[in-house]
């Protein structure tokens, strides 16, 4: 007789400018599909990735698509309350989308924390590595990443990336 699987709730926002290409990071992961046709998220959407953990654990990623419009910026705090991480994303191909980065990390400091008063574990991904060598170079975005305390920085490509 077999034990009962242990199930986890994770809530994992993703965030950054217009688009960076969060939803298109999402379907990837989620789905392992990409199109070149998203349009603008408006307040916020869903994502739910299941992942047998162990064999005897699952671990269920609810990830949410936040909004990149400044209009919708009065909404978050709703959006964030629980979030267990985020990612915060930057494009690689404009460098506007960098500069961005710590205004976003430091809206998360301001209204989400884990129940020990620390701040939630963030990670900082530069997106659409595809373009590069034209865009941002990748020391800069790591620089800011250990600069503004993220958990970790990466750098990928929705586009070209398969999980």
């Amino acid at each position: 007789m077999s034990s009962p699987k242990r199930e986890f709730l994770f809530k994992v926002l993703v965030v950054g400018d217009l688009g960076v290409g969060k939803t298109s990071i999402i379907q990837r992961y989620v789905h392992n599909i990409y199109s070149h046709c998203y349009r603008a998220t408006i307040g916020v959407d869903f994502a739910l990735k299941i992942l047998n953990w162990e064999k005897d654990a699952v671990v269920r990623l609810q990830l949410w698509d936040i909004a990149g419009q400044e209009r919708f910026g009065h909404m978050t705090r709703l959006y964030y309350r629980e979030a267990a991480g985020a990612f915060v994303v930057c494009d690689l191909g404009r460098a506007v989308t960098l500069q961005s980065v710590q205004r976003w990390k430091d809206d998360l400091d301001s209204k989400i924390m884990l129940k020990n008063g620390k701040p939630i574990p963030m990670i900082l991904i530069g997106n659409k590595s595809d373009l590069l060598p034209h865009g941002i170079r990748i020391q800069n975005v790591e620089d800011l990443g250990r600069e503004l305390e993220f958990t970790d920085c990466y750098m990928t490509s929705a586009k070209v990336t398969h999980w």
